[in-house]
């Protein structure tokens, strides 16, 4: 495998690949081998054509596209492990020579790291933030709490009111006529939880358990179905069972069954030193994000687009990986929103764009006060990512590499540089 780079305007690069034409016979045999079974030809049994007669009746060229399929990954690979810069995008891929008995060559066009001309880092300029805790906040943590513990009893002698938990039968019709998906059974209805068309609700305040109303709403105009988007409805509901929240009493019996303390005065410290504890860490990160973003934008550097798309692309693929996790597809993530993979790309563009700007300018600020990462702080960050994965160290040891050690030791030298520009803040009142 060899290698050449051109450098190109704006911080792209041209990769010219060449793997050796021995390297190609090995792909295109590959290639006739995983399609040979599929292939039938008169006075041959399927599967058993020679690769010769193959090529004879179709031409050459047949096995080329999955014979470059096959070799571009690898050599790609090493090329990235050959080459001296710094590419930071996914590669536009162009086959320039694939013949058999000639060496196959291909381009990969790339972004390269931008410079960075960082401008004022240290003494930035940040609001000071108060990470002191009220005793409103303290009393509005308590109350959420004994939401928590609350229980719900079933009350039969009044009709409905707000905060109530309904059990209710209700349908659906459009100028007289039942739609579908507008029917439900024994259905489990908060009342004020938003969960319904708006007015829904609001309009079973007061109803009785057993009599049938009617709740006449309108759809929005941006429903997902389309065809009840701005229409006027009406639903007919029967409320078949009322609870309501009962909220447990705040003294000392209510603290020890939600804590491990028996008063309510430790209860409310605990609860107090919690929120401190919280906020400071929050004012912490959002010391760093100020400071970091206001050296940012003192600082001078050129994104290069397949850069940003490779972010963009990441960060989409990200929220898929998230969301599949809670059992919802991307096909049905677009349906339900109405948009779809491109729109998707240009809603994080800002995002993706801001997020490479904090990583170039703070791995500009590491180099430029030499920040690097230690190796006891290697090994206490493999030591999380144990706990994380719920694998022993060792193991995890044993899958990093020297690139994937690289990329954490970078990565903690970025975070050291975010609190070292955080540090040498100055923070102001509002």
């Amino acid at each position: 495998m060899s290698l050449q780079v051109e450098k190109l305007e704006k911080n792209m690069a041209k990769l010219t690949i060449e793997a050796s034409a021995e390297d190609l016979e090995k792909a295109i045999e590959k290639a006739y081998q995983k399609q040979k079974s599929q292939i039938s030809i008169p006075g041959f049994r399927k599967g058993k054509v020679p690769r010769q007669m193959v090529e004879k009746m179709y031409g050459k060229e047949v096995f080329y596209e999955e014979a470059a399929n096959e070799l571009i990954p690898d050599a790609y690979d090493k090329a990235l492990a050959e080459c001296e810069e710094d590419i930071v995008s996914s590669p536009k891929i162009e086959v320039t020579q694939i013949e058999a008995g000639k060496p196959f060559v291909f381009t990969a066009t790339v972004a390269l790291k931008p410079e960075v001309k960082l401008g004022k880092y240290k003494g930035v300029k940040i609001d000071k933030i108060d990470t002191e805790v009220t005793e409103e906040e303290v009393d509005a943590e308590i109350d959420r709490e004994r939401e928590n513990s609350a229980r719900n009893i079933t009350v039969e002698d009044r009709p409905v009111k707000d905060g109530d938990v309904t059990t209710l039968d209700f349908e659906g019709f459009v100028d007289g006529v039942a739609f579908d998906g507008g029917k439900g059974e024994n259905y489990p209805l908060t009342i004020g939880s938003g969960a319904f068309i708006p007015g829904f609700e609001e309009q079973l305040i007061g109803a009785e358990i057993g009599k049938e109303v009617e709740v006449k709403v309108t759809f929005p105009e941006d429903y997902q179905a389309e065809n009840l988007k701005g229409k006027d409805a009406v639903f007919k509901c029967t409320i078949k069972e009322i609870k309501e929240k009962e909220l447990p009493e705040l003294d000392d019996e209510f603290a020890s069954e939600v804590s491990e303390f028996e008063t309510l005065a430790e209860y409310k410290e605990d609860v107090r030193k919690n929120l401190t504890e919280k906020k400071e860490k929050d004012a912490k990160n959002a010391r760093e994000e100020a400071a970091v973003k206001a050296a940012v934008e003192d600082a001078e550097m050129d994104i290069p687009e397949a850069m940003l798309e490779t972010q963009q692309k990441q960060m989409v693929d990200e929220f898929a990986q998230r969301i599949t996790m809670q059992g919802l597809s991307m096909e049905q993530y677009f349906q339900f929103t109405g948009t779809n993979y491109q729109q998707m790309l240009e809603q994080v563009k800002p995002q993706a764009e801001e997020r490479i700007k904090f990583r170039l300018v703070l791995e500009a600020v590491a180099q430029a006060e030499n920040i690097e990462a230690t190796e006891e702080e290697y090994e206490k960050e493999l030591e999380t990512m144990a706990e994380v994965y719920q694998m022993e160290v060792d193991k995890v040891k044993e899958l990093m590499g020297e690139r994937e050690k690289k990329n954490i030791m970078q990565d903690l030298a970025v975070k050291k540089a975010a609190e070292f520009v955080a540090e040498n803040a100055k923070e102001s009142k509002k």
